[in-house]
């Protein structure tokens, strides 16, 4: 796992002073993990979803290529960066199907038990993606880092000890902050589930 987490750290050196075979032998080493991170959010859209692991992998991709203001440092900084992608891409998506169905067609995630604590209603249930990205954004504001622990979390489905090697902070320091962004989050969303809109 370290030699591939330090290939990957290569490749993406070399592919910031142009050589375009990195980016080559970049593509499989990273894909699968783009992979299981679309994955991991589609598992829980509804029956007849619009939207498919492999199309937001490629998505992802696509626009991680055209990031060109990026000076990739390791792994760690390319899926902080990917999570960041496919956030974008995932609330693109559930605005354009709320706008199409008029709020019938939300993006609405199931989320896993680790995620989900905090954030999910009382008893669990689905968390509307554009409330969501609502609510993120208002956190930036307030607080940065936990943003951004929220969002390599959610979006890029990396533990604890991963978005602490991503962001260069401890371990306690995400778990205290993962708990106070998701108690902020949740508050922040009750208005919207209490109005029947979610």
């Amino acid at each position: 796992m370290a030699e591939s987490q330090n290939d990957v750290t290569r490749l993406l050196i070399d592919w910031n002073k142009g050589d375009a075979e990195a980016l080559n032998a970049l593509m499989p080493l990273v894909y699968d993990e783009l992979r299981r991170i679309a994955r991991h959010h589609l598992q829980g859209e509804r029956f007849g979803h619009t939207l498919q692991s492999t199309a937001l992998v490629h998505e992802a991709f696509i626009r991680l290529i055209d990031v060109d203001r990026v000076k990739w440092q390791n792994r760690a900084h390319f899926i902080a960066i990917a999570a960041q992608m496919i956030r974008r891409i995932l609330v693109d998506h559930a605005r354009t199907r709320k706008a199409e169905k008029r709020g019938a067609g939300a993006f609405l995630l199931e989320l896993d038990e680790g995620i989900a604590e905090g954030l999910a209603a009382p008893g669990g249930g689905p968390v509307d993606l554009v409330d969501l990205n609502t609510a993120l954004e208002k956190l930036t504001v307030l607080d940065e880092q936990q943003a951004k622990i929220v969002e390599l979390r959610f979006f890029g489905g990396l533990s604890v000890e991963e978005t602490a090697e991503v962001l260069n902070i401890s371990t306690p320091t995400v778990k205290r902050d993962w708990k106070m962004a998701r108690a902020w989050l949740f508050q922040q969303m009750q208005p919207a589930r209490v109005a029947g809109v979610e």
